[in-house]
């Protein structure tokens, strides 16, 4: 998101390769130590990266005009990103208090077929994350609902597990709701739904070999008749508490009419809310405070049922407030490195290995790959390698949705594969199966890398930049 050379460098000496390094590695350690061993929230560490950077600035003879004049430019490319993200925090809170997204997980769950576990448990943890936005939300209430009933056919955990994750980290990239989604174009610099349909070239077809693989050894299960009380237990309670009708579809059609259209996003964004807040009060008998309260801090379900309050409380512009810091920390790391230089000294090297669209792409998949080992997080796995590379890919003429593409599913999709990351923990802890076990058969997530190391290859899909301003939609 910044250019190859500063505006600030005129008239100071040019760092060396070696200084201009230090910043990286120091923050390869603190990711690395601080969140990997201990934990430590990212935006914290990114903010000790962005200190320390910044004395190394000073000692290169820089003001703090300087550099926080690169901060706020880092920041403010990303600012008409970062306000779709607080419109997906109010579409969600009032999508669930209309009813739209209950209604989709429950005719989600009711195509269940017994025949086709590995298929059916796949394909429904798409459709909910699509509908909520959320992987570990889904993992964390259906993914132990499909294990369940898996245990209970005796189908083996691994493939079972893995068909679980494959679907719900499918849905979460291409949902519009998730943060990881709406991350990686403010990182790249390109546009959500651009991204979203740019993602579909390398996420369906390995979608699909993954329900390919599904379909033929579940053939091997001998079919028994499913009966599982949680799922039972989900499709009620949404049953009770949610009045259906066809008319809670609406809230969808208008963004996807506007994302059809190439119409500016934010107003889709607000439109689709507004008629979501008219349906909770005609459908659901919400009060205007309710809806309020679903927009602002999110929407809070009292059904009883703990599975399904855990699946549908969420939503809201606070919920967005944690991605938001991380991404604004990030900026401010990165608009230190350019405002001294720093980063124009890493990118000249970068750019006499990837010279070439292969090159790029497979320095783009390595980064992410890479960082997403050392820090086992999402959201850095995504903005240290777009905000490293995004100039490269401007200087190649290659349209920043590339870029958005590769670092989220090089990225933050390998995430929940690697043992020692917070998604790796929060997915053997919650559905009880070694991450080692369900990785073979997590097929999305690592054939989209391949894929995109195909494309690479052969140029294909690799759209070439056509705008300056790259965040409009139908770039």
């Amino acid at each position: 998101m910044s250019d190859t050379t500063s505006p600030l460098e005129t008239g100071k000496k040019q760092c060396s390769i070696w200084v201009a390094l230090i910043p990286l590695i120091v923050m390869g350690l603190l990711l690395g130590i601080g969140y990997g061993v201990y934990q430590i929230r990212p935006q914290v560490l990114l903010v000790a990266a962005a200190f320390i950077t910044g004395g190394l600035g000073f000692l290169l003879k820089f003001s703090w005009q300087d550099m926080e004049q690169g901060i706020v430019a880092g920041i403010s490319k990303a600012m008409p990103a970062i306000l779709i993200m607080l419109c997906v925090g109010i579409l969600i809170g009032s999508w669930i208090a209309s009813g739209t997204i209950p209604m989709v997980i429950y005719y989600g769950l009711k195509m269940i077929s017994p025949q086709f576990f590995l298929v059916t448990a796949c394909f429904v943890c798409s459709l909910t994350s699509i509908a909520t936005g959320t992987s570990w939300g889904t993992i964390g209430t259906l993914g132990v609902a499909f294990i369940g009933i898996a245990m209970g056919l005796g189908i083996p955990l691994g493939p079972a597990a893995g068909a679980i994750v494959s679907g719900a980290y499918f849905g979460d990239k291409m949902s519009p709701f998730s943060d990881v989604t709406n991350l990686a174009p403010v990182a790249a610099g390109s546009n959500l739904f651009d991204h979203i349909k740019h993602m579909l070239w390398s996420a369906t077809p390995a979608w699909l070999i993954g329900l390919l693989v599904y379909f033929l050894v579940g053939l091997r299960f001998k079919a028994s008749q499913v009966e599982s009380e949680s799922m039972t237990l989900i499709t009620e309670t949404l049953k009770q508490n949610f009045n259906f009708n066809l008319l809670l579809f609406l809230p969808m059609a208008v963004v996807f009419y506007f994302a059809a259209t190439k119409k500016p996003t934010i107003p889709g964004m607000l439109i689709s809310s507004f008629i979501a807040a008219i349906l909770a009060v005609i459908f659901q008998g919400a009060s205007v405070t309710e809806i309020a309260s679903a927009i602002n801090t999110g929407y809070v379900a009292s059904t009883g049922v703990e599975q399904v309050d855990q699946l549908i409380s969420r939503g809201g512009m606070m919920s967005m407030m944690e991605t938001q810091l991380v991404a604004f920390t990030a900026f401010s790391f990165g608009g230190i490195m350019q405002a001294t230089g720093m980063l124009a000294v890493l990118l000249d090297r970068v750019m006499k290995f990837a010279d070439k669209v292969w090159s790029i792409v497979l320095t783009t998949i390595a980064s992410s790959v890479v960082t997403a080992l050392v820090t086992g997080s999402s959201y850095l796995s995504m903005i240290i390698p777009a905000e490293l590379l995004a100039p490269v890919y401007k200087k190649q003429n290659l349209a920043a949705k590339n870029l958005s593409r590769i670092v989220e599913e090089a990225g933050a999709i390998i995430v929940p594969l690697i043992p020692w990351s917070m998604a790796g923990v929060y997915i053997t802890g919650t559905i009880g199966v070694p991450t080692f076990s369900y990785l073979p058969w997590a097929i999305m997530n690592y054939v989209s890398v391949i894929i995109l190391a195909i494309f690479g290859f052969s140029g294909f899909t690799m759209a070439p930049r056509i705008r300056e301003d790259e965040t409009q939609i139908g770039s």
